[in-house]
């Protein structure tokens, strides 16, 4: 049997502070294969983002391993690249030198000062931002500054993307436009992406398959719901389509009929 691309087996994670232990995962196990884009979703507290960070190497399970390729995932590597909800740029780069400075340090020794310039280039591209090259963080939308975000992570050619709440900060619009670019950037590259969303629209339209989380404390996965929708999608014409509505209905009723927390904060 072959082995998944990216592992995340029995991992447990509990945080102690003033001598009060506090388990906030307990032996959460998922199985993504390569190109597939995974959606984590849950009420506030269920240990999503930890999931995340695990799996960036940002947190150390307490027990449990994160297997990349059948290599075991110690510390921050390049080959899983991490979007915040907050773009995290650097306000005294220009928004070519946010993702340059990603570039350089990933391919020096390997690419050529010529091949980084040009591969810079091609990932702001990539997200339409090549007009804005020369900006600044400050003179950028925020929707702009997302987007460099996700050329700066793309641009270090990981293996798996990791999105925590990428679009959750933005209006509306901005935020179905951006949805829609990274429906199209994975469509063509076949990167495999883990997104840790609060959004049920979101998780079905983007998603291969969606994981449910349990409630904390020792959160865990409950339901793995696999949306079987042709690509590309269409959000207009999704609307109208009843296998998209039952799938929506399906993350609704585990995440407020089984898994009610009505003391939750998105």
């Amino acid at each position: 049997m072959a082995q998944p691309y990216l592992s995340i087996e029995h991992v447990d994670k509990s945080f102690t502070r003033n001598g009060m232990t506090s388990t906030v995962l307990r032996d959460v196990n998922l199985k993504i294969e390569r190109g597939e884009y995974i959606s984590i979703i849950g009420h506030s507290g269920c240990g999503k983002s930890t999931v995340l960070n695990i799996v960036a190497g940002l947190i150390e399970p307490s027990s449990g391993s994160i297997l990349l390729e059948n290599r075991e995932v110690r510390g921050p590597g390049p080959e899983r690249s991490l979007v915040f909800q907050n773009h995290s740029l650097l306000p005294w780069l220009t928004v070519y030198e946010n993702v340059a400075l990603a570039v350089d340090k990933v391919f020096k020794g390997s690419k050529s000062k010529a091949e980084c310039h040009a591969w810079t280039l091609h990932n702001l591209e990539m997200v339409n931002m090549g007009h804005a090259l020369h900006k600044r963080p400050s003179e950028i939308s925020g929707g702009m500054k997302q987007r460099v975000g996700i050329a700066r992570a793309l641009a270090m050619e990981p293996k798996v993307l990791l999105l925590d709440e990428p679009f959750g900060a933005l209006d509306a619009l901005t935020r179905a436009h951006l949805q829609d670019e990274v429906m199209r950037i994975q469509s063509e590259l076949r990167n495999t992406v883990m997104m840790i969303t609060h959004d049920v629209d979101e998780a079905v339209l983007l998603s291969d398959r969606i994981v449910m989380m349990t409630n904390g404390p020792a959160a865990t996965i409950g339901e793995i719901l696999t949306i079987d929708l042709p690509r590309p999608r269409d959000r207009i014409t999704l609307v109208d389509d009843p296998r998209y509505n039952g799938y929506r209905h399906a993350v609704l009723s585990f995440l407020y009929e089984k898994h009610s927390h009505p003391g939750a904060v998105a």
